[in-house]
């Protein structure tokens, strides 16, 4: 439970500063005044941020477990390394295929 927070709080740590630096750039809020900067955040640009950052969350941890598996798989059985190289690259593909429909999902939030 007490890594659940403190990867929580990394969590926090990462969007703030990102939230911030996004106020500034486009400059709704003031610099200096941070309250405003979330009082004036756009609650599509967070749609936006969480449809690509949770649809490209499960392809990643997805794509390393991929990877893991068939490194295993090659150490155990060397000559079968071809087929496994493609299942493996077939099967990460998929899983990107699902990260890319996280993509466009996020850009037509952000654009319609």
């Amino acid at each position: 439970m007490k890594k659940f927070f403190i990867s929580l709080l990394g969590c926090a740590a990462a969007f703030l500063p990102g939230l911030v630096l996004a106020m500034e750039a486009t400059g709704t809020a003031p610099v200096s005044d941070l309250a405003a900067a979330a009082v004036a955040f756009d609650v599509k640009d967070l749609a936006v941020a969480m449809a690509i950052g949770l649809g490209a969350f499960g392809p990643g941890i997805g794509i390393g477990i991929i990877g893991g598996k068939a490194a295993e798989a090659v150490g155990r059985n060397p000559e079968a390394a071809a087929k496994i190289q493609t299942a493996m690259i077939l099967t990460a593909a998929f899983a990107e295929a699902v990260a890319i429909y996280a993509l466009v999902v996020a850009l037509i939030i952000k654009f319609v």
